[in-house]
C-alpha cells in the first residue's frame, strides 16, 4: 500500500508542538542564565531569594542553630543584613501584621509582636544616602532630609507648621495642628492659667504629639515632656521627634493601660489628640486620670472643646471632669484646663458614667500588658506624698529620695547609696573611659535597667535626656523615677522595643543577663542575641553601648557584639567599686547595604 507524501508542516502537528515547545524552555533556561550571571538582575533577584530567606519563619530550628553559634563565638561571620525594605521596621508595630486585628477601641494600633522564631535574625540596614544625625540643639530645629525621607508628613501639615522640606534638611517652624504660628505663643497662653515656670512642674505628657513641637518647646521652661503617638498615617512623626532630640515612644491608648505608674504626671496635654475621652463609660479620662499626679493639670485643645457640632462629647467631657471634683482653671477659645483635687476625688458620688473607685487588690502602678479598668484610683493607694505643690519643686527633688522608694526593703538608703553610686560610676565613665557623655554628640541615651534612676540623675548637668526602663518583670520602681522629675517606661526585653530604628545615641545597661532570666532563677526566658541585635536596631549608627556585667556575661556580651558589627572593649570597674563587674564600651559601626541588597 502507498505512503502518503504530505507537506512537512502537515506531518503529526501535536509531536513539532511539544518540540517547539520544549526547545522554547531550554533556550529560555539559558537566557535567564545568562541574564541572573550578567546583569544586575541577578543581583536583585538574589536580594529577593535572600530577603524570602530572611524573613522565613518555617524552620525555627535553624534559627536556634545560628544563636547557638553567635553565642559561642562560632558564628565568625557577621549576621546578615536585613532587606532594604526594613529601614524604618518595629517588629510589634508592624501595620501589615496588625492590619488584622480588630478595630475596636484601636485594638490594631496597640503593640503585638511575633513570637521570636517569627522574626528574622539580622540587622537593621540605614536607608540610602544616611548621615550621622544633626547634633543637639541645632537638631530641634532642622535635620537631614535623607535620614527619614518621608514628605508625606511635610505636605500635608506645612501648613500647619508642623515641618517644610528645605534643601536636603527637613525644617521644623514650632508649629502645631492648634498652634500654627508656633508652640511658643501658645505655651504663653498657658502659662496665664498654669505654673510653666519656677520648677512646680517638672515632668508632662503630651498625647498624640505630632513632631513634639509642644514637648520640645517645654524643654526650655525646665519640663521635660514625654510625646508618645501611635504608628499611624502620619508613619513616621515620633520617629522626626526622636531624630530632632526630643522625648518620644510610640504608643497608642487603647485597650491597655499605657506603660507609666500611676500619678507619673505633674502636667497632661493633649492638642487634637483625637482620643474619645468619655468613650466606653469615660474609660480613657480615667486612664488619663490614673497617670496625673494629684494637684497636675490636664490641657485639652481642640475637639470637643466648644467644636462646632460636638455639643454632646463637649458636655460630657466636662461631666466626667466635674464627677471627678477636677477644678476647671480657665476656658479659652478651644483649651481647655482642670486642675486635679490634691487629695482622693469626691467618689463615690452619684454620676452619669457609673464611675466607682477601685479596690484595694488593684496596683495602679501595674502596667504592663495591663487591661484598661473602669475604675478610679484613689491617692491613698499609693503610699507617700507626692501631690503637686507638695512634693519638692525641680531641681530639688532630683536628689531627695521620695516616699514611693518604700517599694523596696529600706528604699531610703537604698535610693541615697544609688544615687552616690551612679555619680561616682558616671565620673569614672567621663574621666576614665572617655565616653562622649556630656558631648554634643550624645542626645537621646536609654538606661535598660533603671532601678531608681541613679544612671540619669547623674547626667542632668549635661544636653542629653534619658529613657529610664524599669523592667516589667522587676520590682516597680518606676513611680520613684518620675517622683525625682525623671521620665521612663516599663517594658520586657524579652520583646522589642517601641522605638523606630537609629533612635538613641548612647544605650547603657547594668546587669544585662539580669534582663533576660526569670526572676530568682538562672533560667533564661529569652536569649543575648536577639537583645542585642535589638539594641544594635535602636541605636545610631556610630553610637555607644555600655554594659556592665559579671566577666563570664561580658565575656558572652564580646563574642556577640563581633556578630552585630560593634567595635567592643572591656575594661575594669571604677576601683571604689565593689564586686567582679567588667565593663564593655561599644561602637556601632556605620555600615551601608551592598547593591546586592
Amino acid at each position: 500500500m502507498g505512503h502518503l507524501n504530505l507537506p512537512a508542516s502537515k506531518r503529526n502537528p501535536r509531536q513539532w508542538k511539544l518540540l517547539d515547545i520544549i526547545t522554547a524552555i531550554f533556550f529560555g533556561l539559558v537566557l535567564l542564565f545568562f541574564l541572573l550571571v550578567f546583569t544586575p538582575l541577578g543581583d536583585s533577584m538574589a536580594a529577593s531569594g535572600r530577603q524570602a530567606l530572611l524573613l522565613s519563619t518555617s524552620d525555627p530550628r535553624q534559627r536556634h542553630r545560628l544563636v547557638s553559634l553567635v553565642e559561642l563565638g562560632h558564628h565568625h561571620k557577621p549576621i546578615e543584613a536585613c532587606p532594604a525594605n526594613s529601614v524604618d521596621h518595629m517588629p510589634c508595630e508592624d501595620p501589615r501584621r496588625n492590619s488584622q486585628l480588630s478595630r475596636e477601641m484601636n485594638l490594631y494600633r496597640e503593640r503585638h509582636c511575633p513570637l521570636p522564631d517569627e522574626m528574622p535574625l539580622c540587622l537593621i540596614p540605614p536607608p540610602p544616602g544616611y548621615k550621622i544625625p544633626v547634633q543637639w540643639p541645632e537638631s530641634l530645629h532642622k535635620i537631614w532630609h535623607s535620614n527619614m525621607p518621608h514628605n508625606k508628613i511635610a505636605h500635608r501639615k506645612g501648613h500647619q507648621g508642623w515641618m517644610k522640606k528645605q534643601g536636603p534638611h527637613f525644617i521644623f517652624p514650632g508649629g502645631g495642628t492648634m498652634f500654627p504660628d508656633g508652640a511658643a505663643p501658645y505655651i504663653e497662653k498657658l502659662g496665664q492659667y498654669i505654673p510653666l515656670t519656677g520648677g512646680t512642674l517638672r515632668t508632662a505628657l503630651d498625647m498624640g504629639c505630632g513632631v513634639a513641637s509642644f514637648g520640645g518647646s517645654l524643654l526650655s521652661e525646665g519640663i521635660l515632656a514625654l510625646s508618645f503617638a501611635p504608628r499611624d498615617s502620619h508613619k513616621a512623626q515620633i520617629q522626626f521627634a526622636l531624630e530632632r532630640g526630643i522625648p518620644a515612644f510610640v504608643l497608642m491608648l487603647g485597650t491597655r493601660r499605657l506603660p507609666f505608674p500611676a500619678f507619673a504626671f505633674d502636667f497632661i496635654h493633649c492638642s487634637r489628640c483625637l482620643i474619645p475621652f468619655t468613650a466606653y463609660n469615660a474609660t480613657y479620662f480615667i486612664e488619663v486620670d490614673r497617670l496625673l499626679r494629684p494637684g497636675g493639670y490636664l490641657v485639652i485643645s481642640g475637639p470637643p472643646v466648644q467644636w462646632p457640632k460636638q455639643d454632646k462629647e463637649w458636655a460630657d467631657l466636662q461631666a466626667v471632669a466635674r464627677a471627678l471634683c477636677y477644678e476647671l482653671i480657665a476656658v479659652d477659645g478651644n483649651t481647655v484646663i482642670w486642675k486635679k483635687p490634691d487629695g482622693d476625688s469626691c467618689l463615690p458620688n452619684q454620676n452619669e458614667f457609673g464611675l466607682e473607685s477601685c479596690d484595694e487588690s488593684n496596683d495602679p502602678s501595674n502596667a504592663w500588658y495591663f487591661k484598661l479598668r473602669r475604675c478610679v484610683t484613689s491617692t491613698s493607694s499609693v503610699n507617700g506624698e507626692y501631690p503637686v505643690g507638695i512634693i519638692p519643686k525641680w531641681p530639688d527633688r532630683l536628689t531627695r529620695a521620695p516616699s514611693r522608694a518604700l517599694v523596696m526593703k529600706n528604699g531610703i538608703d537604698l535610693f541615697r547609696a544609688d544615687t552616690r553610686r551612679w555619680t561616682r560610676r558616671v565620673a569614672y565613665y567621663k574621666n576614665t573611659l572617655n565616653l562622649k557623655l556630656g558631648s554634643p554628640a550624645v542626645r537621646n541615651v536609654m538606661d535598660m535597667n533603671a532601678f531608681f534612676g541613679g544612671f540619669a540623675a547623674a547626667l542632668v548637668s549635661d544636653p542629653v535626656w534619658v529613657m529610664n526602663v524599669v523592667p516589667a518583670r522587676k520590682p516597680l520602681t518606676l513611680g520613684v523615677i518620675y517622683d525625682r522629675g525623671l521620665i521612663g517606661v516599663y517594658h520586657d526585653w524579652c520583646e522589642p522595643f517601641s522605638t523606630y530604628p537609629r533612635t538613641y545615641d548612647f544605650i547603657h545597661v547594668a546587669g544585662i543577663e539580669s534582663l533576660i532570666k526569670l526572676p530568682g532563677s538562672s533560667k533564661s526566658r529569652c536569649n543575648l542575641v536577639d537583645l542585642m541585635v535589638e539594641m544594635d536596631r535602636m541605636l545610631r549608627p556610630e553610637g555607644t553601648v555600655v554594659i556592665r556585667d559579671s566577666p563570664e556575661a561580658i565575656d558572652k556580651v564580646a563574642r556577640i557584639a563581633h556578630a552585630v558589627r560593634w567595635k567592643a572593649t572591656i575594661n575594669d570597674k571604677e576601683p571604689e567599686s565593689h564586686g567582679r563587674e567588667k565593663i564593655l564600651v561599644a561602637t556601632k559601626t556605620f555600615w551601608k547595604l551592598t547593591s546586592s541588597h
